[in-house]
């Protein structure tokens, strides 16, 4: 008589069988809001785990200050700039629209409180002050961001000012913002840990950084958001955890919960699929990992199932 394999394989495998199903025939939900877009990459491999829309042109909003910290890096590097480096703020620059720290004309502030106020405030006059002093004008400076992003490979950004407020020409992809996200963490290992940075006090007022998922979600520790009308709700993520590292990408987002909701299944989902597959090519779990996550407030049926295979398998709440 042939052996009897334990019922619970059988349960696993008809849960498993159910998952792959209604991935195979549910069509990929249709998203009205064509502002969306999002990528998730394993730098250890450098394997692009997730992606939709990722090559779509996008308004990347205040994610701009990343390309904007990076040449201040870079200046920083090449003795250009020191940290205690007053920074004049002209006229121009006070008149930015908010978010700002609220500087007057005569104004100076420090090139280490200038990337304080980026990182965590995301302050457009800070960043034209930075623009005017690294290039002279920010037209200028954004020209040179352009330059910087086609040196980094990121073929389908340009940048026409240095804060990322409404400008229809300036655009970039999720793909190329995880270039940059990446490029920030590879060229600049030495000035990342500014975009943990959850807490900013300047003169008696305590600014807290934008990126909520900062001290929340296991393991992130960086990088920014960003929000226009045009953009929706935009975050690039970063998280280490057990030697893995991830970036996640998302734009357009209807709300900054649905935003911060949605990244940090991506990274959820990012983990588990490392944890699953190690440094292969992804395969069929890989897949079934993100093809699980729907678009920022739908419907998670697929979600259920693949909680329901999990606890069949007796390893529901594993870190």
């Amino acid at each position: 008589m042939a052996p009897t394999l334990p019922s619970v394989f059988y349960r696993s495998f008809a849960a498993f069988i159910a998952l792959i199903a209604a991935v195979c025939v549910m069509p990929l939900q249709s998203h009205a809001d064509d502002r969306y877009a999002s990528i998730v990459i394993d730098m250890g491999s450098g394997q692009v785990l997730h992606d939709r829309f990722a090559d779509s042109p996008r308004y990347p909003a205040s994610l701009t200050k990343v390309m904007t910290l990076y040449m201040v890096f870079n200046a920083l590097d090449n003795g250009e700039l020191t940290l205690d480096e007053q920074l004049p703020v002209s006229r121009r620059a006070s008149q930015a629209p908010p978010s700002r720290l609220g500087l007057a004309p005569g104004d100076t502030i420090s090139v280490q409180d200038a990337i304080l106020a980026l990182v965590t405030k995301s302050a457009n006059d800070v960043a034209v002050v930075v623009a005017e002093r690294l290039g002279g004008s920010e037209s200028r400076f954004a020209a040179l961001m352009t330059v910087q992003a086609r040196a980094l490979g990121m073929q389908n950004t340009r940048f026409y000012n240095a804060h990322g407020l409404p400008d229809t020409r300036q655009i970039s992809t999720a793909r190329d913002l995880a270039i940059l996200a990446q490029s920030m963490m590879e060229d600049h290992p030495n000035h990342y840990a500014y975009f943990a940075t959850q807490e900013f006090r300047y003169r008696s007022t305590t600014y807290r950084n934008h990126n909520r998922l900062l001290g929340v979600v296991p393991g992130v520790d960086g990088i920014k958001t960003g929000y226009t009308r045009a953009s929706g709700y935009n975050l690039m993520a970063t998280a280490q955890r057990d030697g893995n590292r991830v970036i996640a990408v998302m734009l357009g987002g209807a709300t900054s919960r649905a935003r911060n909701t949605h990244v940090t299944e991506l990274l959820e989902a990012a983990f588990t699929a490392i944890d699953m597959t190690g440094p292969a090519e992804p395969d069929l779990r890989t897949r079934i990992a993100f093809q699980a996550i729907q678009f920022p407030d739908s419907e998670n049926t697929v979600t259920a199932l693949a909680n329901t295979l999990q606890l069949e398998q007796g390893s529901a709440g594993g870190e």
